[in-house]
């Protein structure tokens, strides 16, 4: 996560307060992304000459805020590490994951942080004492801490409280497919 700091001092100065912050409260600060130099001001004084100072603004990255999940789910790297910004992420934003645990067989990628899957399961007829296949498609929502997800891979979702029209689900781990077979499989 970005933050934009404005810091009206020399640079030599700026660096020694930064160097100061660290050994203070740690490396709060991962990366300092680039210094915009903004025009010289002049700061009057009471003294008869004027002084003259540039001003920049500082964009610094700060490490996220992640969670764990609980239930035997564990928090990918890409969410400690990543520098992502999703508010529907179970794992740095603020949904939680309460309800239904389920599993499916990602079908669609197309839109934007949400995908498809499909759950497959057998319907009983009592007249006829036999199952019939039957399916589900549910739209879920990707977290970007899940990168390399692909179609066919079986994913476990979370039930949270509903982020959108149709999505009620989020992702919380990805298993990659093993081989190109199409059947059914229930889950």
């Amino acid at each position: 996560m970005a933050t934009l700091m404005q810091f009206n001092l020399n640079m030599g100065l700026f660096r020694s307060m930064m160097e100061r912050w660290v050994c203070l409260h740690g490396s709060v600060f991962d990366l300092v992304l680039c210094i915009f130099p903004t025009d010289r001001v002049v700061i009057s004084s009471s003294q008869p000459s004027s002084r003259t100072r540039s001003m920049f603004w500082v964009v610094v990255a700060r490490r996220s805020y992640h969670k764990s999940l609980g239930l035997g789910f564990k928090t990918p790297g890409e969410a400690i590490d990543g520098t992502y910004i999703d508010k529907k992420c179970p794992f740095i934003g603020i949904v939680s994951i309460r309800g239904r645990i389920l599993s499916g067989v990602v079908t669609k990628m197309k839109m934007q942080r949400t995908i498809v899957i499909r759950r497959d399961y057998l319907h009983y007829i009592r007249k006829y004492n036999r199952f019939e296949k039957r399916h589900k498609n549910m739209s879920v929502h990707l977290s970007p801490a899940f990168r390399d997800v692909s179609v066919g891979d079986i994913v476990t979702v979370g039930e949270c409280r509903p982020l959108s029209k149709t999505v009620r689900f989020n992702v919380l781990k990805v298993t990659k497919a093993a081989g190109a077979k199409k059947q059914f499989q229930k889950f």
